[in-house]
C-alpha cells in the first residue's frame, strides 16, 4: 500500500508500516496543499492512504467515489502517538477507496 503522511504525522511511524511504502508530502512539495487539492494529487500519484491529524477534512471533503482512503490521527506528539501503533496499522490496513478511520490518540 502507498501511503502519504500528511503535515503534521510523525516520521516515527513510519517503522510500523513496514511492507507499506510511505511518502511525506513535504518531501514531494505538497505541504502547504489544501485538503481537496491534496487528495486529487494523493490519488492522481497513485496513493492508497492518506494519514493526517486533520479533524476537519472529514467535513470538508466528500470521500465517496474516492479511491484513496483517509487516517485520522486524533492527536500527533510522537510520546502519544506511539502507544496506538497497533490500533493505527490496523486502521491503515483494513482501509479500503473511500474509506475514513480516526484513531482516537488521547492524552494519558
Amino acid at each position: 500500500m502507498r501511503i502519504l503522511f500528511d503535515q503534521g504525522v510523525p516520521r516515527g511511524l513510519t517503522a510500523s508500516l513496514r511492507g507499506h511504502q510511505v511518502t511525506e508530502a513535504r518531501k514531494l512539495g505538497w505541504e502547504r496543499v489544501s485538503n481537496g487539492d491534496l487528495l486529487r494529487l494523493a490519488e492522481d500519484a497513485g496513493f492508497d492512504v492518506l494519514l493526517t491529524t486533520d479533524k476537519n477534512v472529514r467535513y470538508q471533503q466528500n470521500l465517496s467515489g474516492r479511491k484513496i482512503s483517509l487516517v485520522v490521527l486524533g492527536r500527533s506528539p510522537w510520546w502519544l502517538v506511539r502507544r496506538r501503533l497497533a490500533q493505527i496499522v490496523a486502521a491503515v490496513n483494513s482501509s479500503v477507496p473511500g474509506s475514513y478511520a480516526e484513531v482516537d490518540v488521547p492524552f494519558e
